[in-house]
């Protein structure tokens, strides 16, 4: 008897060649043209082999529906690994537009959230594309930039995102629905704002993106609320404390691009990752306080283009990334505590 293949693609020239390919090689051939189709097949017969594009709508190849465009990421207190993303359009055809404003008008791909094994396992989705509804989709998201997990509660935050305004908490290991908030606690509304103009009265909601969160260890939630050039800090309950804002002056893509704790035991600074700036902030966590900053846009070392993620290890050390052309990841020792001598300390350049 012959080996049954099924071949299951969207595209049906690349289908219908591998299909004649093997054909002529002696194998049974069935087709399917995409995931639902496959799934009928596959409960209806027995096949030798699967050949399956990955990428594909409604149901992709993978079982779940890789991001277009990857987005924030992070690892959790047991080692699972969470994924955003913020690309509006199916995998492949993934380009933003410059204005980011306009990113999450209409029907988004990028709405869910994934969860795997740090070996790479698939254990979760929460979402689906093109499915995210606004700020108050209790299934879905839209464009989550950044998430974390609580590891006292198990709880999972989401900076939602590049198309609503809204930071939202789930169970994390069921998906299920907890609560969420806009700006200042308030109840979140997806009302388009005008460009952000220095000097405005506050906005009483966020604009988009709402591009990270943070948790300290004595639980308070940092949310950057990037082209507002504000963080935001609240209780776990979504109560607001207070906020800080951060190179206010800046438009375009804004100021506060991500934020970080220290390690010391009372976690006394945050780390503030200015994109638009190419700099780091560091502030004092109880006042909010820039104490000094560092960097300048380049592309040697200790300089940045576009410095877009930043985190802290157990040591202490720092980590950033860059954005757009920056392509690039750095490492920053940690060498103890020293007086501030300079507000802007410039480029901090490598030594021994």
């Amino acid at each position: 008897m012959a080996t049954k293949i099924l071949i299951v693609d969207d595209e049906p020239q690349m289908r219908k060649s591998l299909a004649n390919l093997l054909s002529r090689e002696g194998y049974a051939i069935t087709e399917a043209s995409g995931g639902k189709e496959a799934a009928d097949h596959l409960g209806s017969d027995v096949f030798d082999l699967v050949i399956t594009d990955l990428k594909m709508e409604p149901v992709s190849g993978l079982g779940y529906d890789w991001s277009a465009s990857n987005h924030g990421i992070d690892v959790d207190h047991k080692g699972n690994v969470w994924i955003g993303g913020n690309g509006r359009r199916r995998p492949g055809k993934a380009t933003l537009p410059h204005d980011e404003s306009a990113m999450g008008k209409g029907f988004v791909h990028d709405s869910m959230v994934l969860k795997f094994t740090k070996s790479g396992k698939f254990l979760m989705q929460i979402g689906k594309p093109f499915e995210g509804e606004g700020s108050h989709d209790l299934k879905n998201f839209k464009l989550p930039a950044k998430t974390l997990v609580d590891p006292k509660t198990n709880e999972l935050y989401v900076a939602d995102g590049y198309g609503n305004r809204r930071v939202i908490v789930l169970d994390a290991d069921t998906g299920e629905y907890k609560r969420h908030w806009g700006a200042y606690g308030n109840k979140p509304d997806d009302t388009q704002l005008p460009r952000y103009k220095p000097g405005e009265p506050a906005p009483k909601q966020f604009r988009t993106p709402v591009h990270a969160v943070a948790l300290s260890d004595d639980g308070l939630l940092y949310v950057c609320d990037r082209s507002n050039d504000r963080i935001q800090v609240f209780k776990t309950d979504g109560t607001y404390v207070k906020e800080a804002w951060v190179e206010p002056d800046t438009l375009g893509d804004g100021s506060t691009f991500d934020v970080a704790l220290s390690r010391d035991p009372e976690q006394k600074f945050l780390y503030v990752a200015d994109g638009a700036n190419h700099r780091v902030h560091i502030l004092d966590r109880d006042s909010l306080d820039i104490l000094t900053t560092f960097g300048d846009g380049g592309r040697q070392p200790g300089q940045f283009y576009a410095v877009h993620s930043i985190a802290t290890d157990s040591k202490g050390n720092m980590y950033t990334t860059e954005t757009y052309h920056g392509q690039r990841v750095q490492k920053f020792l940690y060498k103890g505590l020293v007086p501030v001598t300079k507000k802007d300390q410039g480029t901090v350049w490598p030594s021994d």
